[in-house]
């Protein structure tokens, strides 16, 4: 385990866990910690054995309630502030399946990061909110497109223009998040699906995500040409031979990303 203490990171079993650990400020996120962010991803990028990705939050109320507002003065101009790093943009530089394990408010920054991620999970106990224009400005790490694109346009525009929550029974129903557990479960249950793609071929599985977020600026006979091209490269990979080899001998793959 990291000793950062406002990050958290470890790998095992081909899982890395990244956890923001600030719970008595609801995890909100600090320069040193999008820093910090930005230097497991590249960690993670690296690592073989990272083969899956799961981001959390420590404590029981909050994932993340997105930056830390009482430091935002801290930047000298704005225009420092929109080139800083930034831990949603970080997320997304992620080649590995990504999960979130959302266990509470999950608000600004801290949704963004949470939609930047490939799969969401969250504790019935969670709470979900664009607030920034509460404050005067809108969200900058990609909270309209991913709304818009996750729940449609009308509920993206009721977060975005009210800057009020919807529970995780709403955010289920509108698709927001892909199950809901109990707060007591919902870490294992993010182990489970993150052991399952562990165990899938690694270079599939990147590629799998590369092409699906492609899909999402790609016109239809572009992305199936696309799509085409990458399952060529992986026909040709070492662990595709492999799991035709195993299928043909009935037993288990091992696959090792080669």
């Amino acid at each position: 385990m990291s000793e950062h203490k406002e990050i958290l990171f470890d790998v095992s079993d081909y899982i890395a866990l990244i956890t923001l650990n600030r719970p008595h400020k609801l995890n909100a996120v600090t320069a040193e910690m999008a820093e910090q962010v930005n230097a497991y991803v590249l960690s993670c990028n690296d690592d073989a054995n990272a083969r899956v990705v799961i981001l959390t939050g420590a404590g029981e109320k909050a994932f993340c309630a997105g930056s830390d507002v009482k430091e935002l003065d801290r930047y000298a101009n704005p225009w420092i502030f929109r080139n800083r790093p930034d831990y949603c943009d970080a997320i997304r530089r992620l080649r590995k399946p990504t999960i979130c394990a959302i266990n509470g408010y999950c608000l600004g920054g801290g949704l963004e990061m949470a939609m930047s991620c490939d799969i969401r999970i969250a504790s019935g106990k969670a709470f979900f909110g664009a607030p920034e224009i509460k404050l005067g400005w809108i969200g900058g790490g990609g909270m309209s497109y991913f709304l818009a694109h996750a729940i449609g346009p009308s509920n993206a525009a009721l977060m975005l223009y009210t800057g009020d929550t919807i529970d995780a029974r709403q955010a289920l129903e509108w698709r927001l998040v892909s199950e809901v557990v109990a707060p007591d479960k919902l870490l294992a249950r993010a182990r489970e699906i993150a052991s399952t793609i562990a165990l899938r071929p690694p270079i599939a599985a990147q590629t799998a995500k590369q092409n699906l977020r492609a899909a999402y600026s790609m016109n239809r006979e572009d992305a199936i040409q696309y799509e085409r091209d990458l399952q060529t490269i992986c026909f040709a990979t070492e662990d595709a031979a492999e799991g035709r080899q195993a299928f043909k001998e009935k037993r288990k793959a091992d696959f090792r990303g080669e």
